[in-house]
């Protein structure tokens, strides 16, 4: 509204007046969360660095940052893995690249399909408009179908909108899950299991580094949703790579990097709650009925992140499972 046309004696407050004046000079502002304050880059392995993220649920104080982005520093460039919830955690991240190397991004790999690990992939757009980004096709798939717009709208909800002016941009070169890649004379290889944390899940191997992205697929103190996954797939797939892989530096998809104490841990978890289940569904209980016995069963998580708001619906998830292997 112009100024002129705002009526005589208004009673407006000055800074409603000054706010309005902004938003109508400055309409990408207006649409736009406040930048993310830097977190720091950790080197986990030589010329390999993880921001280690709050292990928190999205929230307007933490912004959406909530997982482990990573970049690899090599002979030609860097390859991210994971930039983040948004445009504001993909800018964060290649502040942190920069403070490192000004060599050009070469590539990025995309862990899965839940938004808080690839929303970021707009900033490595905007810095490397042809730069690769890498996922499983039924991420591809699930982001085509409108899972990309369905995570922009959970991180605004969750975050009171510091997420905003962040935009879906997918994968654009598909990776089934076998393949081995070479960038920046590094070794990636994929591993995929067909249904762990979600039906789109990559983990990605470097032999150089001795290191091993987990995703999501095993965490470290937080525990995390399986709306979308499978109790006896993880399982199976933690088993899997564990006889696969002989990597040292595990990088999880939320808390600490480690070791095989990861794996080991979060399968415990997972198969403490189906295993408890299903001892449990044999006597008749109800996963209403079950949840405190299970947790109980699992005091030892209790203080991981996530126990109490995900075990509830891990056991109603779980149950499931076990009704329909029975069948």
């Amino acid at each position: 509204m112009p100024l002129d046309r705002i009526p005589h004696g208004s009673s407006w407050p000055i800074a409603l007046l000054f706010c309005l004046m902004l938003a109508l000079a400055f309409p990408a502002l207006a649409e736009r969360g406040p930048d993310l304050p830097d977190y720091p880059a950790e080197q986990v392995a030589p010329g390999l660095y993880v921001i280690h993220g709050p292990v928190d649920y999205p929230t307007p104080e933490n912004q959406g940052f909530m997982n482990n982005p990573a970049f690899l520093v090599t002979q030609t460039g860097v390859i991210v893995v994971d930039p983040g919830s948004s445009v504001q955690t993909g800018e964060m991240v290649l502040r942190q690249i920069r403070k490192v190397t000004d060599k050009p991004l070469l590539a990025v790999l995309n862990t899965h399909v839940h938004g808080d690990h690839w929303l970021g992939n707009e900033a490595m757009l905007a810095a490397a408009p042809q730069v690769p980004i890498y996922g499983h096709p039924e991420m591809l798939k699930l982001i085509a179908e409108g899972a990309g717009e369905e995570w922009i709208q959970r991180m605004m909800s969750a975050t009171e909108g510091a997420t905003a002016g962040t935009v879906a941009e997918g994968p654009t070169h598909p990776l089934e899950g076998g393949e081995t890649l070479s960038i920046g004379g590094l070794t990636f290889k994929t591993h995929y299991f067909p249904h762990v944390h979600s039906t789109s899940d990559l983990m990605f191997e470097i032999p150089e580094l001795d290191a091993l992205f987990l995703g999501d697929n095993a965490c470290n103190g937080r525990i995390v949703r399986m709306d979308d996954g499978s109790f006896i797939g993880s399982i199976n797939a933690l088993d899997g790579i564990k006889a696969s892989v002989t990597a040292s530096v595990l990088i999880p998809g939320h808390g600490l990097t480690g070791g095989w104490e990861i794996v080991d841990d979060y399968r415990a978890y997972l198969t403490g709650v189906y295993d408890g289940v299903a001892a449990l569904y044999e006597s008749g209980g109800s996963d209403f009925e079950m949840r405190p016995i299970i947790a109980e069963q699992l005091v030892r998580f209790k203080d991981w992140q996530g126990f109490e708001e995900e075990l509830g619906k891990h056991v109603s998830l779980a149950y499931l499972e076990v009704e329909a292997d029975a069948f």
